[in-house]
């Protein structure tokens, strides 16, 4: 069932490429191009604005003819994240190097990489869900991920938990900043990041009910006396890496 559903997308992302279509006039297509057509799109105006006939348009080529390449939509969702997400035999281990050789520090490099690669194409978070086919470059970073925790003590299981909860905590982030992102777009305001956005609101709240909610009051008053807005992906980064450190310790103590 799974090759039945996912097969014509696996061998898109993992096979060979695929010659000119047997039959129709020699295009020139590419499944390069027909990715970077649907990245351009997608980074315009979503990934609600990808459709095959729309990619078809931006190629200048009939819906048929870019159908002998990719048979339907989710193949080129799949394609697109591939072609929008970094090699990470570029930037990304670069900056695994640069972090050094402590898993850590390895784990938080990775998270910051992927957060900018989600702020770079906001429509990955939908393209990345789901039991879905991925491609060399996403089981590459997945890759990177895991080696970081080698060593450390922990199962299979455990580091695979691990790096699925660092990666939740940066989609979270980013989930909140592309909101931010598009309010701010619909109401013309230069709008801040999640937390100055919460911060105003909450202002407000205190502004009008605050004698209601005085511990609500008390860390407020704190942010703004001592700072500390839009830190929520290094502090929740950090305490994650704290929580996966302990478990390390425990590991190595049971050893």
């Amino acid at each position: 069932m799974a090759d039945e559903q996912w097969g014509p997308a696996v061998r898109l992302l993992w096979g060979p490429p695929p010659g000119p279509p047997a039959r129709g006039p020699r295009r020139g297509l590419t499944l390069e191009g027909i990715a970077g057509a649907g990245v351009a799109i997608a980074d315009a105006e979503g990934l609600g604005g990808v459709s095959m006939q729309r990619v078809a348009a931006e190629l200048a080529v009939t819906k048929m003819a870019l159908y002998r390449y990719v048979p339907g939509k989710a193949e080129l969702v799949a394609l697109m994240a591939e072609a929008a997400m970094p090699d990470p035999a570029a930037g990304l281990d670069a900056a695994l190097e640069r972090a050094g050789s402590g898993w850590r520090e390895r784990l938080g490099a990775w998270a910051r990489e992927l957060l900018a690669a989600f702020r770079a194409h906001p429509w990955l978070l939908r393209a990345t869900v789901g039991a879905r086919a991925v491609g060399p470059r996403e089981v590459g970073w997945l890759e990177r991920a895991l080696a970081a925790l080698e060593g450390c003590g922990l199962s299979g299981a455990e580091s695979m938990d691990a790096v699925v909860l660092v990666a939740g905590h940066v989609r979270g982030i980013a989930e909140q900043e592309r909101a931010v992102s598009a309010e701010a777009a619909v109401g013309g305001a230069a709008g801040g990041g999640p937390d100055v956005e919460l911060g105003a609101v909450l202002g407000e709240v205190m502004r009008l009910r605050g004698a209601d909610f005085p511990a609500l009051g008390a860390a407020l008053a704190s942010v703004a006396r001592d700072g500390g807005q839009d830190q929520a992906l290094d502090f929740g980064l950090e305490r994650i890496l704290d929580g996966i450190g302990l478990l390390v310790a425990a590991r190595g103590a049971e050893a």
